[in-house]
């Protein structure tokens, strides 16, 4: 069941804390009486107070320490391991994954050979954990391994598949391109307790629930952690309360989650208890007179059936269906989303949505867009990322295709949950939810929105072939030549940028000590497509002052004239010297050895020269472009063998056309 609040700890009695000044407390045993008691918190501070007592080189227990007297034997080193793992089991019982994991992963380290027999189930926790954090590829090796050595047939083994898939599932997911952007609220709605459940009155309002502490409603134990109805204004990822809602509220009842009608008039809401770790919740009704709020009223059998909970209710856009989640018979699973027609606000007899999206796990916070015919709703029945995953389906009441996962980030490792949109035209265009994916303990509320349309490409080495790790990447609005947005290229090279349809885009790639490299392109694709997948680019490496060979460049014989196929070649360092702006280079073209010294030094310059004239002609200013003929004067070969015999192969490479660059300013765009 979905974590509402961190409740406060209650203090057990009947601790021994007066005993004889002789004795050491024994935190393992106060440790026991916590952990029994379910109270997982206390439980881990003392395991921890236990684990100061244990000598960490034998890997033995002292319980207690008597004065005057030797001290007792101590104990096994399967007390030690024991304490480690009830530490563990705590941890994870109160939702602190990470501290959980340390302590099984520890536990597996000290005993490879016998943690199955030890404590079977720790490789399960431990992959449980590892999934819960997010570390998925770790996890799929646990609970692979887990499968391996458990010899038993129950809910684990069976579990154990289903963690399986998710790890892989999760693993493939992460490496599609994501699909939305989302955000943690900042103001004052995120601030203490659980956070959750938002509805939008209008674009600048938001009522929502909320655990945070508050002595005027204390429930009959005097705790301050009730959950509450709240107003906040705002807009966009920023929203701050401005008071609790103007509603009634008895003691002991928590009261939140709403949905409120089109006309802003009437709201349903969920009211529920918690005995004995067990909630019982039922959903009631309100209308709004002025700017108050009537006492809730408990709705008819057919919403709330007798000895049953209902929960999350959810008015469509068009003030027509009521949707819930409740583990009502008649369903699938245990709680299962269910909708009633309303007539004259008052819901007529339920229907069950049915097994293409009920699971036999929990199903919980439907959303349903009426106008694009678009279901959404939380699970933990299905293969995902864990714990409560979003998906939708496509349908209307009578006929539902196949659920999707929404995917990450919308989905994380741990719940998500409780969707609203903030777009009457597309719902999942934008809109807000809850997570506790940055918190140990409770729900907060999160902003959203869908990348409609994405372009992506890569970059690499020209020489490795490698992604281009740390290149800068611009995408620029040629019209006026306006950065958009920058990044830095992962260890993948892969860029992605949200971008509008029918426009033109322009994109640097850009790294120090390597050529820049611009390419145009246009979203006309988009109309029919989601995402724009750009040619990989190629960056190529200099060294200021270091020649770079332009191959392939001929001329004909004995003469500076080049040849059409020469063209070509040159037209890549065109590009270049367009792509960066900023530099200056020296064109230089080597002949061999054959004729004389003068007669070489001209025929080079002549050649060196008609390159940099066919540049200029093309555009590129003269004074960015220094010609210079070196004749026979830097062989890169020899031109002759050892033997005295001429070398045709070593003449071919001395006949050749470079080019360096001479110096370099900063970057610019645009040009």
């Amino acid at each position: 069941m979905k974590k509402f609040t961190l409740l406060w700890i209650c203090t057990l009695v009947g601790i021994v804390n007066s005993l004889q000044a002789q004795y050491v407390v024994d935190y393992k045993r106060t440790a026991d009486v916590y952990f029994e008691a379910k109270d997982f918190y206390s439980a881990a501070q003392y395991y921890n107070k236990a684990m100061t007592k244990f000598d960490t080189k034998t890997g033995t227990f002292i319980p207690y320490v008597v004065e005057k007297s030797s001290k007792k034997e101590q104990k096994k080193n399967k007390d030690y391991e024991e304490v480690k793992y009830r530490l563990a089991e705590s941890y994870r019982n109160y939702y602190d994954y990470a501290s959980a994991e340390k302590w099984y992963a520890s536990i597996i380290a000290d005993n490879p050979a016998e943690t199955t027999t030890l404590f079977p189930l720790v490789r399960y926790w431990d992959g449980v954990c590892l999934r819960a954090l997010g570390r998925y590829e770790e996890a799929l090796t646990q609970f692979q391994q887990f499968k391996a050595s458990y010899k038993g047939y129950d809910d684990y083994s069976a579990k154990t598949l289903i963690e399986i898939a998710t790890c892989e599932f999760a693993v493939e997911e992460m490496k599609k391109i994501p699909r939305y952007t989302v955000t943690k609220l900042a103001g004052s709605v995120n601030q203490g307790g659980a956070n959750y459940a938002a509805a939008l009155p209008d674009q600048t309002s938001m009522i929502f629930t909320s655990s945070r502490p508050d002595s005027g409603a204390l429930d009959k134990k005097g705790n301050p952690y009730v959950n509450k109805l709240y107003f906040a204004k705002g807009g966009d990822a920023n929203f701050n309360v401005q008071q609790k809602l103007d509603i009634p509220l008895e003691k002991g009842v928590d009261m939140g989650v709403s949905s409120i009608t089109p006309d802003g008039n009437t709201m349903f809401l969920t009211k529920w208890t918690t005995k004995n770790g067990q909630k019982n919740s039922s959903i009631y009704m309100s209308t709004k007179s002025g700017s108050v709020w009537s006492e809730p009223k408990k709705l008819s059998a057919n919403v709330n059936a007798e000895g049953y909970s209902s929960k999350a209710p959810s008015v469509t856009p068009d003030g027509k269906y009521l949707l819930f989640s409740s583990n009502r018979p008649g369903g699938m699973g245990k709680y299962d989303i269910w909708y009633c027609q309303l007539q004259n606000g008052t819901p007529n007899a339920p229907t069950n949505f049915g097994n293409i999206i009920n699971s036999k796990d929990d199903e919980d916070a439907p959303f349903y867009d009426t106008k694009n015919e678009v279901l959404l709703w939380s699970t933990n029945g299905r293969i995902g990322f864990g714990g409560m995953d979003f998906f939708i389906a496509q349908g209307n009441f009578g006929n539902w295709q196949t659920p999707t996962n929404l995917g990450w980030p919308m989905n994380s490792p741990k719940d998500d949950i409780y969707f609203t949109s903030s777009n009457k035209d597309v719902s999942l265009q934008g809109g807000y939810f809850s997570s506790d994916r940055e918190s140990v303990c409770c729900l907060e509320l999160f902003k959203m929105k869908k990348l409609a349309k994405m372009m992506t490409g890569s970059v690499l080495d020209c020489d490795s072939q490698a992604p281009l790790t740390g290149a800068k990447i611009t995408l620029i609005d040629p019209s006026g030549n306006k950065i958009l947005k920058q990044i830095t290229l992962n260890e993948t090279g892969r860029y992605y940028f949200e971008v509008d349809p029918q426009r033109d885009y322009k994109i640097v790639a850009e790294k120090e000590n390597y050529f820049s490299k611009v390419l145009t392109a246009n979203t006309e694709s988009l109309l029919a497509s989601d995402t724009l997948f750009n040619p990989s680019l190629c960056l190529q490496r200099y060294e200021v002052g270091k020649p770079i060979i332009l191959k392939d460049i001929y001329y004909d014989y004995d003469k500076a004239t080049l040849r059409p196929q020469s063209l070509v070649v040159l037209d890549t360092l065109y590009n270049i010297l367009v792509d960066n702006p900023e530099i200056e280079i020296e064109l230089s073209a080597h002949t061999d050895s054959k004729g004389t010294d003068a007669y070489n030094f001209k025929l080079s310059d002549a050649r060196a020269q008609s390159c940099v004239d066919y540049l200029v002609s093309k555009g590129i200013s003269r004074s960015r472009i220094i010609a210079h003929g070196y004749g026979e004067t830097k062989p890169i070969a020899p031109n002759t063998l050892p033997n005295g015999k001429d070398n045709p192969d070593g003449r071919q490479l001395n006949r050749r056309t470079e080019f360096k660059v001479l110096r370099t300013g900063p970057k610019t765009y645009g040009q």
